[in-house]
């Protein structure tokens, strides 16, 4: 019983994390979310999966907001004023947006337990959350932190429900490596954005 009701703690939180990720456009608070919805899913993914795999899931997604913190920490000046802690035009939209992708959790949620059963409905909601909150993200921003953001909350939603059906070190050996990729695809694009721009305002 207990257990189920950290589960359902860790499936709100992932809707708290999402709705900030989505919402706000300071990359400090963005990382600090994603940080805590690797915690979450790490939570869900261990009710499948043996907790040294759970643990490696959490440790690739702690490094990977370790390596976009760091290269964020290492941008200029000019870079780092572009970040604005505002809420961006649209807020309501994106928030509507997430409103939506919650209901159609709820909706599904019975049929894919009836389906798929053992699943459990906390890592349901959490899986559906998360992959539903990552396409949102991803259709509503076109910068490059956020879109790898977008992309590595769609990735932990399927990995959640996956590690449900399959618990081979392999696929999650694999899927660690591509948060990581993902993560340092997203440092380097960062950096080398930011490289472009000021030899084009040095030019």
């Amino acid at each position: 019983m207990a257990f189920d009701i950290v589960s359902w703690i860790a499936a709100l939180l992932m809707v708290g994390t999402s709705a900030t990720i989505l919402i706000n456009r300071d990359w400090r608070l963005s990382l600090g979310a994603l940080a805590l919805q690797y915690l979450a899913a790490f939570w869900l993914v261990t009710r499948h999966l043996p907790f040294v795999m759970g643990s490696a899931k959490l440790i690739s997604g702690w490094m990977v907001v370790a390596a976009l913190g760091m290269t964020y920490l290492g941008l200029s000046n000019t870079e780092e004023e572009k970040q604005s802690p505002n809420l961006p035009r649209g807020q309501w939209f994106r928030l509507t947006l997430l409103l939506i992708v919650g209901l159609a959790t709820v909706g599904a949620m019975p049929r894919i337990e009836a389906a798929i059963p053992g699943l459990g409905l906390p890592v349901i909601a959490g899986g559906l959350l998360l992959m539903g909150a990552g396409a949102a993200h991803l259709s509503t921003n076109s910068d490059i932190l956020n879109v790898i953001l977008g992309l590595l909350t769609t990735l932990t939603g399927f990995e959640i429900l996956y590690a449900a059906v399959e618990s081979s070190i392999l696929v999650t050996g694999l899927l660690a490596m591509t948060n990581l990729g993902l993560g340092l695809t997203g440092s380097y694009l960062l950096t080398a954005g930011t490289v472009a721009l000021e030899t084009e305002e040095e030019a």
